[in-house]
């Protein structure tokens, strides 16, 4: 009976989840942006920013505001993270961090480090499928284990964003998201970065992230990029001296709840 009851409770959960996103649109955004240049954000067009807003998803923050978003993707170890770690805290910067499965299962003292010292982690899906591929109760199941296991890890019980694998969204897979209490942080400054044997030097990392930069950018970076690693230092302190400010995905939030006159 027990077995009976856990199974039906299951099938109404995946039920409940097909029926409240079968009418949204499940037509598949690869997310790209038109590069922000000279202090001018990013923009992703009038489409993109509109399946966006509508689904209470963001990639950029105030076009007024001198702030930075700092986020890295972290689907597997290339022994860079800790010299990324060692920036951020001799510069006081906070980060998130999205993660894969891979990531936890190989590298839960870097995750608990992250944690210790005052960054983020985000959900970025246990095994990195395209989501728009598989059903709204996969979705769920890849989200469900990645805060499961870093929880476990970390002790840290709330998880509150996500960043879609393979940069791959759909108005449907931001609403499954959506349901299970995640926020969609897409980005409006990135650059080819993530390939380990095309790595350029660190001055390529700099200028992509100084000619792009702009007020309220989300800024993504791999964290698998030996450039990125040998360059943030300077990044950071160089865009401190152009009058920026770093602040956490929470800051982002609470500011965004403020402006909307609701609690975070």
């Amino acid at each position: 009976m027990k077995k009976w009851l856990s199974t039906a409770f299951a099938l109404t959960i995946a039920f409940s989840f097909t029926m409240q996103t079968q009418a949204a649109s499940n037509k598949p955004i690869h997310w790209g942006f038109n590069k922000g240049h000279d202090g001018q954000q990013a923009d992703a067009g009038k489409e993109y920013n509109e399946v966006l807003s509508k689904n209470g998803a963001f990639y950029k923050g105030n076009p007024n505001d001198k702030i930075l978003y700092l986020t890295f993707d972290n689907g597997y170890e290339n022994g860079y993270t800790i010299k990324v770690l060692d920036v951020l805290k001799k510069e006081k910067v906070p980060g998130i961090f999205f993660v894969t499965g891979h990531y936890l299962q190989s590298q839960p003292d870097l995750v608990k480090r992250m944690v210790n010292e005052g960054h983020l982690i985000g959900n970025h899906s246990w095994g990195h499928p395209d989501m728009t591929q598989i059903s709204d109760a996969k979705i769920k199941e890849e989200l469900d284990k990645v805060k499961t296991k870093a929880t476990e890890i970390t002790g840290v019980k709330e998880m509150r964003y996500m960043r879609p694998p393979r940069g791959i969204l759909s108005a449907r897979t931001i609403q499954v998201a959506n349901q299970l209490g995640y926020k969609h942080v897409l980005w409006s400054l990135a650059f080819f970065d993530w390939d380990v044997n095309k790595q350029r030097g660190w001055k390529y990392s700099y200028d992509s992230i100084m000619s792009q930069v702009h007020p309220g950018a989300i800024i993504l970076l791999h964290t698998v990029s030996k450039d990125n690693a040998d360059a943030l230092e300077k990044v950071i302190q160089d865009l401190k001296k152009q009058g920026y400010q770093f602040k956490s995905m929470d800051d982002f939030m609470n500011k965004e709840a403020q402006n909307q006159g609701i609690n975070p």
